[in-house]
């Protein structure tokens, strides 16, 4: 009787988050139109995606910074981005935190990191974004409205690829894998593929030569950063897989099947999905 009372009074607050942070269809249909990536879903997959962005909006408390005010094409464009990866997944991947901060554009992350010689510095630098372990997501609004297909870049997808690495921790590049989605994949097939693809990745990355470095930068489909850390390496495929997957899977065939196995999507249409991931 206890977990029929759960689900109904589950089922219940869900509809009522759904009443009150309904997306009006004009706002809805603007902002698949700036955010080409979104074609490759179905009408079915596009209304779950809408449910699942108000839901997010109805669990999450966002809050601009530096006297940016929010409006409601800000709020839906971003839970909309912040949805895909997690549309045939689960939206509890986040759960655990609330904090959306929004910044007009990019925001100074000040860090301590230790060298090679164990001097302790401190450093600053630019960020477009920034997740936090337990705490919220930092966003660049100016970033966030860049992703026009032209490039695989996007900081809303990036960022909520590292939440969701750093589910089961710390995020390391190996996101966590939950028998009921993930049954073809464990922890041996997620290694085999996704380090050594960033091994091979990292080689090629320190094999440039410095006068070339500029011609890669603009070349490479995966942004030299991912090769910073796995976690980072994830994140830049994850964005790789949504924004521009034909171009991903041309590239990088086994890690396009990889991710797209993970996130149970299919992007390019390339029939990476066998029955056991739908």
């Amino acid at each position: 009787m206890a977990n029929l009372f759960s689900r109904w009074f589950g089922a219940q607050r869900r509809e009522r988050a759904l009443r009150k942070y309904a997306i009006d269809d004009a706002l809805w249909r603007s902002t698949l139109d700036a955010y080409p990536f979104f074609g490759h879903l179905s009408a079915a997959d596009l209304e779950r995606l809408r449910e699942s962005a108000s839901l997010f909006i109805a669990q999450k408390a966002f809050s601009g910074a530096h006297e940016l005010e929010l409006t409601d094409v800000m709020l839906v464009s971003i839970a909309a981005q912040a949805c895909l990866p997690v549309l045939n997944l689960d939206l509890d991947l986040y759960r655990g935190w609330v904090g959306v901060i929004v910044y007009p554009g990019e925001f100074i992350i000040r860090k301590t990191v230790e060298d090679e010689d164990g001097v302790v510095h401190e450093v600053e630098h630019d960020a477009s974004g920034e997740a936090w372990e337990g705490g919220p997501v930092v966003l660049s609004w100016e970033d966030a409205q860049m992703a026009d297909g032209s490039d695989a870049y996007n900081v809303v997808i990036h960022e909520f690829a590292h939440k969701i690495d750093m589910v089961t921790g710390v995020a390391d590049g190996h996101p966590p894998l939950f028998r009921r989605w993930h049954a073809p994949l464990d922890s041996t097939a997620w290694a085999d593929i996704f380090d050594n693809a960033y091994d091979q990745f990292c080689a090629r990355v320190d094999a440039v030569p410095e006068r070339r470095w500029a011609r890669f930068e603009r070349e490479s489909l995966i942004d030299p950063y991912a090769a910073d850390h796995p976690s980072e390496f994830f994140a830049v495929c994850s964005e790789a897989l949504f924004v521009t997957p034909q171009a991903f899977e041309a590239d990088y065939p086994e890690l396009y099947r990889l991710l797209a196995r993970y996130y149970r999507q299919d992007p390019a249409g390339v029939g990476a999905l066998d029955s056991s991931d739908t």
